[in-house]
């Protein structure tokens, strides 16, 4: 499914599903993957502030866009590796983060292949190769609008069990019951108490 209404267009509230639709179905695989796409993109300055786009993704894969723009270049008048380490990254966190389980990035290598210039529009298409237990693997290539390679990056995931990636799914039971922190409200609001 294609995600380009992941742009900012709506408020990130009006993206974001409802308790009513986690509690009256059970989402699909892809439904899942939408919804954190969409969740996560509207929490994400870093890959927005970018001009990263969120084009698709699907469990365990996702393919965003950047075009080079004048900051992203170097002295040698291509695209600074830095951003197109990024560009990757951010890929590979919407394509491990899929399934809606809280992944983190235990490591990344990345191999540059050829020199992305300015006005160069870049695809990152992140696929996982391998998940077992807490640990996945996760290839992502970055592409121009000629479908030229620039780079390859190989990342590393670690999911940190029991978080989901996007907050808006239905609020786990606590196995310490009502009294546990995470089911307290705090605050004046509390049955008047301070």
């Amino acid at each position: 499914m294609t995600i380009d209404r992941l742009a900012p267009r709506k408020p990130a509230e009006a993206c974001a599903p409802s308790m009513e639709f986690f509690m009256s179905s059970r989402p699909s695989p892809q439904q899942i993957a939408d919804l954190v796409g969409v969740g996560m993109f509207a929490k994400d300055p870093a890959s927005q502030g970018m001009g990263m786009r969120l084009t698709s993704i699907a469990p365990g894969r996702a393919t965003m866009t950047m075009t080079v723009s004048k900051q992203m270049i170097n002295g040698h008048q291509s695209c600074q590796g830095g951003f197109l380490a990024t560009l990757a990254d951010s890929a590979f966190a919407f394509a491990c983060n899929s399934y809606n389980e809280m992944t983190v990035a235990s490591g990344f290598s990345i191999d540059f292949v050829a020199p992305a210039r300015l006005g160069d529009v870049l695809t990152a298409t992140c696929v996982e190769v391998s998940k077992a237990g807490r640990t996945g693997v996760y290839d992502t290539e970055i592409t121009n609008q000629r479908n030229e390679r620039i780079a390859v990056f190989r990342g590393r995931s670690y999911t940190i069990k029991g978080r989901p990636a996007f907050a808006a799914s239905p609020p786990e039971e606590s196995a310490h019951g009502q009294d546990s922190p995470r089911n307290q409200r705090s605050g004046p609001d509390r049955a008047g108490q301070p």
